[in-house]
């Protein structure tokens, strides 16, 4: 397959350009804007590999996306450029409003007219995959999970310009026929993830003996999946998934915040030295605004319909993402140097005064 893949220098979508390039000899142009989380080093193993090709371009650009279709002639698209983190929304919410729902709106128009202009085998055959998250079905309580016929119901900027995205690619699909396929995950973890999330930033601040941020109680709750299952699955939905449908995807992994920290604590401990159990470390701070409660994700449609099954528990991915991290410095450590360095984001005035308040008490 020719695969234009959008997104493809960040975290998930540089674990499927490495699967598409080094597993599945497919030919991909990844475009990526290369902003603060985009890192072609995450691509070094595919650089020079038949087939790969790399664009730096922003999805917002309207006529560069056209003429990128045109000229690379794609077989399916698979967009996930997207601003992601919930914290940086919070407080700076114009840049994922413009990447999120503009972008993908240019990308569904240069897609659009990419499609009308196709033989009618080749226009048959492609797809635009479009790939989004759990947060847009809001929060669970203490039971249930969020399945594909599950209600919208997002919560916070970053949740609300992807569920604005999910329902323009669904639009372009029931008014302009494009052939679409849509999957909502749950939160990634694994290689590459750039340190600003909570499993990375948990991994480093432990490693360098910096405190250990946890929101709230900690007693959040997430269903975590192994990046390289996610991309394995993402290829699966591309290859065989079914136009229109939807496919949610998630790891059976569901851990308390809290207690993913602890793991990380006691594993790192069991292959570093430090002065003093990590779990000390830990550090309760002011909860995010908005903070949702609970994800869960029933994964059953896709295991039913597609084969799919995750590899990896989060017990062998945590330790293998642990290991990764300390084995590839020479990944992370520019990006805490000149990036992100571990600072807290997405606090609201009146959260700061608390935090702060609690600092001093």
């Amino acid at each position: 397959m020719r695969i234009l893949l959008t997104g493809g220098a960040g975290f998930i979508g540089s674990a499927v350009t490495r699967l598409l390039v080094l597993e599945k000899a497919a030919t991909v142009l990844v475009v990526d804007k290369l902003t603060y989380a985009g890192d072609r080093r995450s691509l070094r193993d595919c650089e020079g590999k038949p087939g790969f090709a790399f664009e730096q371009a922003d999805i917002c650009d309207l006529p560069r996306m056209r003429a990128l279709m045109a000229e690379f002639r794609p077989d399916a698209v698979m967009h996930l450029a997207a601003e992601s983190h919930v914290d940086r929304s919070i407080t700076g919410a114009a840049d994922f409003i413009q990447t999120n729902i503009n972008g993908t709106f240019a990308m569904l128009e240069a897609a659009r007219a990419y499609h009308a202009a196709l033989e009618p085998a080749a226009r048959s055959a492609f797809r635009f995959h479009h790939i989004s998250t759990d947060e847009v079905f809001g929060s669970l309580g203490p039971t249930g999970a969020f399945s594909e016929t599950t209600a919208y119901d997002p919560r916070s900027p970053y949740s609300a310009s992807k569920a604005a995205s999910d329902h323009l690619v669904r639009a372009w699909h029931e008014t302009y026929g494009l052939p679409v396929l849509v999957t909502n995950c749950s939160n990634n973890y694994g290689p590459y993830h750039f340190p600003e999330k909570l499993i990375p930033l948990i991994i480093l601040n432990a490693l360098d003996g910096k405190p250990l941020p946890v929101y709230g109680d900690g007693s959040n709750i997430r269903d975590w999946l192994y990046v390289e299952d996610h991309a394995r699955a993402l290829v699966t939905v591309v290859e065989r998934g079914k136009v229109g449908e939807t496919y949610c995807i998630g790891g059976r992994s569901e851990r308390r915040n809290l207690e993913v920290v602890q793991t990380i604590c006691d594993l790192l401990d069991q292959r570093v030295q430090a002065a003093r159990p990590r779990r000390e470390l830990i550090t309760f701070v002011a909860d995010r605004p908005g903070h949702d409660q609970r994800y869960a994700i029933d994964c059953g449609k896709i295991e039913r319909e597609l084969g799919w099954k995750q590899r990896e528990s989060f017990e062998t991915g945590i330790a293998a993402t642990i290991d990764w991290y300390l084995a590839n410095g020479w990944w992370w450590q520019p990006l805490r140097e000149k990036k992100y360095s571990g600072e807290r984001l997405g606090l609201l005035a009146a959260a700061e005064r608390q935090e702060a308040s609690v600092k001093v008490g």
